[in-house]
């Protein structure tokens, strides 16, 4: 299997490779320097591989909610290098890459991804580790920090919102210390962003299960505008 993984939906900009049991990595933090890295990154990264864009099976791209700017460039390229090689596209979410980073590195079964949306607002969501694959369990949100529910259960807490709102999400999940507690954070990552290597691992399952889509329904995800659509709908 071959897969290109994508990701430029927040501060940092990745680009990852397959290659049967072999990964291929390029990660940086650059704000507002992703158009200028992501195609060079890509070509980088495929050279080093001695891999062409056409002999891929599919490319998957983070499809946010994140940083509007750095999800519509990481869905653009996505876009274009498909459509070129005529391959299929995984879209995944940043916020279940970011739970899928925590699950690698920390091995935490349980995570609330949580990223600043700015506007005083947070895209979140919860996640459990499934025969080491991160789930969404319920929905992903866009709310005040403030307005997150507790977890079912221990969890990790992880991503920028936990930078910006760090007191409000502590009161909000009732962290007070107390570790190993029911319903409780056991701790948090607030530096964690989406990682292009845990695209691959959510989309490696996706690709086999044929859950795949056409270069021209590879979408962006931005909550806030389909929270506004509901809302108009009301």
């Amino acid at each position: 299997m071959k897969l290109l993984a994508i990701d430029a939906a927040t501060e940092a900009c990745s680009v990852a490779l397959l290659v049967g049991d072999v990964i291929y990595e390029r990660y940086v933090v650059f704000p507002r320097g992703h158009s200028k890295l992501l195609l060079n990154m890509v070509d980088e990264i495929l050279t080093e591989a001695s891999v062409s864009l056409k002999s891929l099976d599919a490319i998957a791209f983070d499809r946010g909610p994140g940083s509007f700017t750095g999800v519509r460039i990481g869905t653009s390229v996505t876009q274009g290098l498909a459509f070129g090689a005529d391959l299929p596209v995984i879209p995944v979410s940043s916020l279940a890459t970011i739970a899928q980073g925590v699950w690698r590195e920390g091995g935490h079964k349980q995570v609330l991804s949580v990223i600043d949306a700015r506007m005083a607002e947070v895209y979140w969501g919860y996640y459990s580790a499934e025969q080491g694959i991160m789930t969404l369990q319920g929905a992903e949100h866009i709310s005040k920090a403030e307005a997150i529910t507790p977890a079912k259960g221990q969890c990790f807490g992880a991503g920028t919102g936990w930078q910006a709102y760090q007191a409000t999400l502590q009161m909000a999940m009732q962290l007070q210390g107390t570790l190993g507690v029911e319903g409780k954070c056991v701790g948090f990552d607030p530096d964690r962003l989406p990682h292009a290597v845990d695209i691959l691992s959510l989309a490696k399952p996706l690709f086999e299960a044929r859950e795949y889509v056409p270069a021209e329904q590879a979408l962006p995800t931005y909550l806030r505008n389909e929270v506004a659509k509901k809302q108009s709908q009301v």
